[in-house]
């Protein structure tokens, strides 16, 4: 069974930087591809930015030109830098990872992490 698992959150002071990363702790999933979303207190779930197979990237408005969504393939890892860090930030950020289970190598599929939260404060 994989299970994803995410690091790299915490508390920052706004204007500070974090790095996510978001990795299979079994190491039995070859991530190709995801995105990180993140849920505020008493909002929707957002997307926040995805990465395709073929490397294209795609944000948020409200996050373009200070966040950077990446993979390393033989890491089988996608990471979110995310820079100038803003209050409005503040989320519970969850990492959806697709790819290829070895036992399954004909399927893609989809998993999620447990989700790592990201306080900013003003």
């Amino acid at each position: 069974q994989v299970l994803l698992v995410e690091s790299g959150g915490g508390l920052v002071q706004a204007g500070g930087s974090l790095r996510l990363s978001c990795a299979d702790s079994r190491n039995i999933f070859s991530i190709n591809a995801g995105g990180w979303y993140r849920q505020a207190p008493g909002k929707q779930r957002e997307l926040v930015a995805e990465i395709t197979r073929e490397g294209g990237t795609n944000y948020a408005d409200s996050v373009k030109g200070r966040f950077t969504i990446s993979r390393d393939i033989a890491k089988n890892t996608l990471y979110l830098q995310m820079n100038s860090l803003k209050p409005t930030d503040t989320a519970v950020y969850y990492c959806n990872a697709r790819g290829y289970v070895e036992t399954m190598p004909w399927a893609e599929t989809s998993y999620w992490g447990q989700g790592t939260q990201v306080t900013v404060s003003s």
